[in-house]
C-alpha cells in the first residue's frame, strides 16, 4: 500500500452516478480515482437508445456513457479498471483492496456500484443462457436475426428493448406480468405502436427446454392458470426470451459496514450520505422510488457535492492544506477501451476512422516503441477487401505501423484474418473479420500491448500468464457488443506476454459455421482449447485461471 498518497476521493463505480461523482468532484479539484470492475457507463451501456435523458432525446447508451467520461476525464480524474475486493471504510482514512492486490487510500469514498440485471427465476433459465435466454439487447440482439424473440418485462428496459430487438427479429412478443405496462405510457407506445411487436398481458414463462438451443417454452397465465406451449417455428434452429425484470444491487461489499435495506439496497440521508462518515452512495445501488440514469447522475452530482465539503472540514480539522489547483486535463487511458469507438460502426461508406478517432490515435500511437506489422491473410472475397481497406488506411496513421498480406493458409477454417506482427514474430494476436465497431477498441489495446508501454498487470497475474503451456482461444464478437472488447483485450493481453497463447477475435456474424458448432446465441463467448464455452463478460484474472484449470484437465 502507498503509505504517502491519500485521495481525497475514490469513487467505486463508473456508471453515471460514479461518472457524474467523478466529473463533479474533478471540478472541485478534488485528488479522485474512479475504480471499476467492468465497462466504464455500466447498465446505460446495455440500452440500445436513451429517449429521456434532458438534451439528448434520442442517444446511443454507450456514446452517452463515453462522453461522461471525457467529461470526467477533462477534469483530471483517473479511471482505473480493478475490481474491488475488500473495502474498510471505518476511520478517517479508508481503505480499498482491488483484486489486482492494490490498496488504495482516501479521505472520503462514493460507493457507486450500480446493479445487475435479475433473472426471472422460471425452469432452465440458467441452462440456456447464451442459448437462447439473452440480457443485452444490444450484445447479443443480431445474433437472433430472422428469429422469434420474446421479452420478459413490462417496465422502460422491455418496452424500449423490444422495439429495439424488431431491427433483427422476425417478430416481438412481449411478456407482461401484470395487465399493463408499469412505464409511463410514452415509453410503453414503444412497444405497443410497433406493428412488428405484440403484448400478452398475465403471461409468465413456467419453463423453457430445448437440446442444444431453447426450442420450446410453457407459458402460465397468472390468473386463469390455464398454460400453453410454444415450439420454435419449422426452420428455425432456436428462439430468443430476451430478460427484463429490474435489478440487483451489487452490496456484497458492503455487508455488515453500510446499513442496507431488507433488498440490499444502501440506506442514505438527503446527502446520499451513509451510516459511516465520509462514505456516501450514489445511482442503483440506493434504496429509492425512481432508478434512471437522470436520477443516477444527480445522486452523482450530490453525493461528491457533500463528499467535497466533508474533505475540505477534514483537511481544515486536521491543519492540511486544502490544495486547490487547476483540474488539469487528463490523458487518455490507454487501458480503457470504451474511449475509443463511441457507438457501433455503421454499414462502412467510405472512411473507416472519422477526424476525432483520429485524433485519439495518434495520441495511443504516439507511445509506441516497436514497429508492428498488420498481416492479412486474405481472398478474393468482399470480407477480404474490407479488411484490407481498414488496414491500409490504419497503417497511414503512424509510421510503426506496416501492411503485409498473404493468402489463406489451407488450414485456416476463420478468414480472413489480421495478425499482429512484431520483427517478423506472430505475437498470438489475430481477428478473423474486420474489427471495427465496438472492436476497434482491443485492436488499438492489442497494438499497445505488442508494441508499447502495454498495460499494467499485476506481477504476479504476470507470472501466472507466462507459465501458460500453450493454449488457444477464441473470442465470438459481436461489433455492436460493448463488453465483447474487454474479454477481447484481456486474452490478448495474455498472448501479449506469453509466445505460446494465441487470441482470436471472431466475428461471428461472418462465421455463422462456428456459431452453430458451438451453439453460440450470446457474446462474448469465449472458448479455450476447444473447451466450454464461457459466456458474459469475464476479468483478466478470471480468464488466466480458466485457462490453467483447461491445462489441468488436458
Amino acid at each position: 500500500m502507498d503509505q504517502e498518497h491519500i485521495y481525497d476521493l475514490i469513487i467505486i463505480g463508473a456508471g453515471p452516478a460514479g461518472l457524474s461523482a467523478g466529473i463533479y468532484a474533478g471540478r472541485a479539484t478534488l485528488d479522485t480515482l474512479i475504480l471499476e470492475a467492468d465497462t466504464v457507463g455500466g447498465q446505460v451501456t446495455t440500452t440500445s437508445i436513451v429517449y429521456n435523458y434532458p438534451a439528448a432525446p434520442a442517444i446511443d447508451g454507450t456514446k452517452l456513457a463515453n462522453q461522461m467520461q471525457k467529461q470526467a476525464a477533462d477534469f483530471g480524474v483517473t479511471i482505473k479498471r480493478d475490481g474491488v475486493q475488500e473495502v474498510q471504510l471505518d476511520g478517517e482514512i479508508k481503505v480499498i483492496t482491488t483484486k489486482s492486490g492494490h490498496q488504495y487510500q482516501a479521505r472520503s469514498v462514493v460507493v457507486a456500484t450500480g446493479a445487475h440485471p435479475r433473472k426471472v427465476g422460471f425452469k432452465g433459465e440458467d441452462e440456456f443462457r447464451g442459448r437462447g435466454v439473452a440480457y443485452c439487447s444490444t450484445c447479443d440482439g443480431e445474433l437472433f436475426s430472422g428469429l422469434q424473440v420474446f421479452v420478459v418485462g413490462g417496465g422502460y428496459a422491455a418496452a424500449e428493448e423490444a422495439d429495439y430487438l424488431t431491427r433483427y427479429a422476425k417478430h416481438v412478443t412481449v411478456l407482461v406480468r401484470g395487465d399493463h405496462f408499469s412505464c409511463p405510457p410514452l415509453t410503453a407506445s414503444r412497444a405497443l405502436d410497433n406493428p412488428k411487436v405484440s403484448v400478452e398481458y398475465n403471461t409468465e414463462i413456467k419453463e423453457v427446454s430445448g437440446d442444444t438451443y431453447l426450442t420450446a417454452m410453457t407459458l402460465v397465465n397468472n390468473q386463469t392458470g390455464q398454460e400453453q406451449t410454444y415450439q420454435v417455428e419449422e426452420g428455425d434452429k432456436t428462439f430468443g426470451v430476451f430478460v427484463y425484470v429490474g435489478t440487483e444491487p451489487e452490496t456484497d461489499l458492503f455487508k455488515g459496514q453500510l446499513d442496507l435495506d431488507s433488498h440490499g439496497y444502501i440506506l442514505v440521508d438527503e446527502q446520499c450520505a451513509t451510516n459511516i462518515a465520509g462514505v456516501y452512495a450514489a445511482g442503483d445501488v440506493l434504496a429509492k422510488e425512481l432508478r434512471q440514469i437522470i436520477t443516477a447522475a444527480s445522486d452523482g452530482a450530490l453525493a461528491a457535492t457533500n463528499a467535497e465539503a466533508y474533505v475540505t472540514a477534514e483537511k481544515k480539522r486536521l491543519g492540511i492544506p486544502v490544495h486547490v489547483t487547476p483540474a488539469k486535463p487528463a490523458a487518455k487511458t490507454v487501458g480503457q477501451t470504451s474511449q475509443v469507438a463511441d457507438q457501433p460502426a455503421p454499414q462502412h461508406t467510405g472512411d473507416w476512422f472519422t477526424p476525432d478517432l483520429v485524433e485519439q490515435l495518434k495520441a495511443i500511437f504516439g507511445r509506441l516503441t516497436k514497429d508492428v506489422t498488420l498481416q492479412v491473410l486474405g481472398d478474393d472475397s468482399q470480407l477480404s477487401q474490407e479488411l484490407t481497406s481498414f488496414v491500409d488506411e490504419l497503417a497511414k496513421l503512424d509510421s510503426h505501423l506496416q501492411v503485409a498480406t498473404a493468402a489463406v493458409p489451407a488450414d485456416l477454417d476463420l478468414a480472413p484474418q489480421l495478425r499482429l506482427l512484431v520483427d517478423g514474430l506472430d505475437t498470438g494476436l489475430h481477428f478473423a473479420g474486420v474489427p471495427t465497431g465496438h472492436e476497434i477498441n482491443s485492436l488499438i489495446l492489442g497494438i499497445y500491448n505488442v508494441a508499447g508501454p502495454g498495460q499494467e498487470i499485476a506481477p504476479e497475474l504476470v507470472e501466472r500468464i507466462k507459465a501458460l503451456p500453450a493454449t488457444e482461444i477464441e473470442i465470438g464478437v459481436s461489433l455492436t457488443c460493448h463488453f465483447c472488447p474487454d474479454v477481447v483485450a484481456a486474452c490478448q493481453r495474455m498472448a501479449s506476454l506469453n509466445p505460446h497463447v494465441t487470441a482470436t477475435m471472431i466475428d461471428l456474424q461472418h462465421f455463422p459455421q462456428l456459431r452453430e458448432e458451438r451453439q453460440i446465441m450470446s457474446v462474448p463467448a469465449t472458448m479455450i482449447d476447444g473447451g466450454p464455452v464461457i459466456f458474459g463478460s469475464q476479468t483478466l484474472e478470471e480468464l488466466v485461471q480458466a485457462a490453467e484449470q483447461a491445462t489441468v484437465k488436458r
